[in-house]
């Protein structure tokens, strides 16, 4: 192994060291249990009722720390746009804990009817445009860095002779939680005020589009892979 390898494979290890400790101390600010230890049972109590919402966080978090993860198996390198790239995707998840936190925290409280606690109250249609369009962009700007970051090593891959075709289908998984984040944020934006509150759903609701992430990523694939 040249110096240069050795150079650039202590660099990518520093930056994925960098991106792991970033995520494990955003997952620190969903602790279910706040700032403190709970000192009675009745604090215990509404502390794990935010299990639920905890939970989804997690594993929101967790979905894109993972997606970093996957980049790296696809490239090894430390190349400055993929340490630029790294650390914006850091940037935007710690913008993104805050609304994530709101959302599902708000939801499981109003689905429980108060049951599960939250620290989050809507008090109005405002309120709701204003959290869909934080957490749609916030979303959206993580899903696409991701999307960018494996446009990146596909790039790195072609200038290299390597095989990209790993790269270039992860890039196209990226994207489309990206569009559906961006569309989420511009159905909240341009809702009226005034329609009923269960429209208000509609936004969270579109989430449920990442079910499609598979189907059309393949259908893609199919008919632009090469031949």
């Amino acid at each position: 192994m040249s110096l240069t390898e050795q150079r650039e494979g202590i660099e990518a290890g520093r930056l994925d060291m960098f991106v792991d400790g970033a995520f494990a101390f955003i997952l620190t600010l969903l602790l279910i249990g706040g700032e403190s230890i709970p000192d009675s049972t009745g604090k215990l109590l509404h502390a794990l009722g935010g299990i639920p919402a905890f939970a989804v966080c997690f594993f929101q978090i967790a979905f894109f720390w993972h997606g970093h993860v996957r980049w790296r198996k696809r490239c090894h390198g430390a190349g400055a746009s993929g340490r630029w790239l790294s650390l914006l995707l850091v940037f935007f998840a710690m913008i993104f804990v805050y609304p994530l936190h709101m959302v599902f925290s708000g939801v499981f409280s109003s689905i429980s009817g108060g049951y599960l606690p939250g620290d989050f109250t809507v008090s109005g249609p405002a309120d709701m445009r204003t959290l869909f369009v934080c957490y749609g962009l916030a979303y959206a700007c993580m899903a696409g860095t991701l999307a960018l970051l494996f446009s990146d090593a596909a790039r790195v891959a072609a200038r290299h002779g390597l095989d990209n075709l790993d790269a270039r289908r992860e890039m196209r998984i990226w994207i489309v939680p990206a569009a559906i984040g961006l569309a989420s944020a511009l159905v909240a934006l341009l809702m009226p005020l005034s329609v009923p509150g269960w429209m208000w759903s509609i936004p969270g609701l579109m989430y449920s589009l990442l079910f499609l992430i598979g189907p059309v990523v393949n259908q893609f694939n199919r008919r632009y892979a090469p031949a």
